[in-house]
């Protein structure tokens, strides 16, 4: 028998639209569901639930008042605990921040209640969302429902795990060297990193590398579609914005439109030039290319459109935003390892040294878009590797081993981090061991309608909804 969670985002808010099911009995459904599953996966490190009953009580009675109804009314989803919540513990996947209660909320955190959805609590995170994984020291390891002693991935793992366990039917997360598209990977989700400028990071957090955006994970491109729409509104003061579309369309509706005959270009050579592609992620590369020409693109192999020259470039980024979150320098020996070692590196960088790493990524992202400017779409696998076991990126006890792994990990998502383009994860395989192995497609700058609809395509022609983990 079908269960409440079986319903898509979409169609629960349907459903309470012509009121088969009550906003108070999917959030008591999501509240059992996590109770008995969190401590399985380590997807919620915070769960609302007294506040997420008294907003569905709420909103049963504007149901039953008849009230006009925003487009998810009564819908559950979760928080990435990296996002401020007024009046709900944030710890950036952090001890320093374990007490927080933040005074405001972020934009995104607004404009989903606006659209009536109603959070559970804040998903699972990485010490200020920087490693691809999410160990945190302040809340279990985020595991993939899909096999418990696997990661879920990160930065935004809770958010993946909690989706593909069944314990919220979309989440928001955010992505700053893909840390969207690889749970959505590794969680057998679908996962859509925007466009620089396509989704507010206010009224608090600033833009200064252009590198990080929030947004959906969800099991089906319609649901990502319509959490997209939600949360992609101009805000004031916002120094970046993505172009919105034509009046009249919305990215829901880009999910029903056929995409027509597009022209896909793909690599699978890492920009991170020693980084090996296991036998599963080409297959699943392989596989999307078969059923992209099957389904009438035209696919065809180029090269990777940035070299080994980002490398080092967006690690200095990176190791310098490792200090956008303020640190009491007598407490800096409580962070992790890895942060600390990346707050090192970062202390290191020279004002005029960073303002020239970001030229030269502007530089080469201006290079790398029009040099694939000719195709619709780019192909590659989103990962390098199939899900990797708990404990695996810090075995070696050294950050620096740390930190290689995870770029030979994950060495094809932070490009589309630099360039700004859109990009999504598409759960279309599933290896012999039963893991998700996604692939990527890129989008033109500010072109997510285009992914959109493509991944629609791919998704009704290999659909992958009825695809559970056991736990499901």
């Amino acid at each position: 028998m079908s269960q409440l969670h079986d319903l898509t985002a979409c169609d629960q808010a349907t459903a309470v639209r012509r009121r088969e099911v009550s906003p108070v009995e999917l959030v008591d459904h999501y509240l059992a569901r996590i109770d008995g599953l969190n401590s399985q996966l380590g997807a919620f490190v915070t769960v609302c639930d007294e506040a997420a009953r008294d907003q569905a009580r709420q909103a049963e009675r504007a149901v039953v008042a008849g009230d006009d109804l925003p487009p998810l009314h009564g819908v559950p989803t979760a928080i990435k605990d990296l996002n401020l919540t007024a009046g709900v513990r944030t710890t950036l996947g952090s001890a320093l921040y374990a007490d927080f209660v933040p005074p405001v909320d972020d934009h995104v955190v607004t404009l989903l209640r606006q659209a009536g959805t109603i959070s559970l609590g804040k998903t699972n995170t990485p010490e200020f969302g920087l490693p691809c994984y999410t160990e945190p020291a302040v809340a279990p390891p985020a595991r993939t429902p899909w096999d418990l002693g696997r990661l879920a991935g990160g930065s935004s793992g809770g958010a993946g795990a909690a989706v593909a366990g069944g314990l919220v039917p979309f989440a928001q997360g955010s992505d700053g060297g893909g840390s969207i598209r690889i749970p959505a990977s590794l969680c057998g989700l679908f996962g859509i990193k925007v466009s620089r400028g396509r989704i507010s990071n206010g009224p608090v957090g600033g833009d200064t590398t252009g590198l990080s955006w929030n947004g959906p994970l969800a099991r089906t491109v319609r649901d990502a579609a319509a959490m997209l729409d939600a949360m992609a509104v101009p805000m004031p003061g916002d120094p970046h914005w993505a172009p919105p579309l034509p009046a009249g369309q919305t990215f829901l509706g880009w999910a029903d439109r056929e995409p027509g005959r597009l022209r896909v270009g793909r690599f699978i050579t890492p920009v991170i030039a020693d980084a090996q592609v296991h036998e599963d992620c080409r297959t699943a590369w392989e596989q999307a290319s078969e059923l992209l020409a099957s389904l009438g693109h035209e696919v065809e192999d180029i090269a990777p459109p940035l070299g080994q020259e980002m490398v080092s470039l967006f690690e200095t980024l990176w190791s310098v935003a490792a200090h956008t979150a303020p640190v009491d320098p007598a407490r800096e020996g409580e962070l992790t390892p890895l942060t600390r070692w990346l707050r090192g590196r970062g202390a290191q960088v020279s004002g005029p040294g960073y303002l020239a790493a970001v030229a030269a990524l502007q530089l080469a992202s201006r290079q790398a878009v029009a040099a694939t400017a000719g195709y619709d779409a780019v192909l590659t696998p989103t990962l390098a590797l199939p899900p990797r076991p708990v404990g695996w990126f810090t075995e070696a006890g050294d950050p620096a081993a740390d930190f290689e792994r995870q770029k030979s990990f994950t060495p094809f998502t932070a490009v589309y981090n630099v360039t700004g383009q859109p990009a999504v994860n598409v759960p279309l395989y599933w290896n012999r061991q039963g893991h998700p192995i996604g692939v990527m497609l890129v989008g033109r700058p500010a072109d997510e309608a285009t992914l959109i609809s493509l991944s629609a395509q791919l998704e009704a022609a290999r659909p992958w909804q009825h695809r559970h983990p056991a736990m499901w």
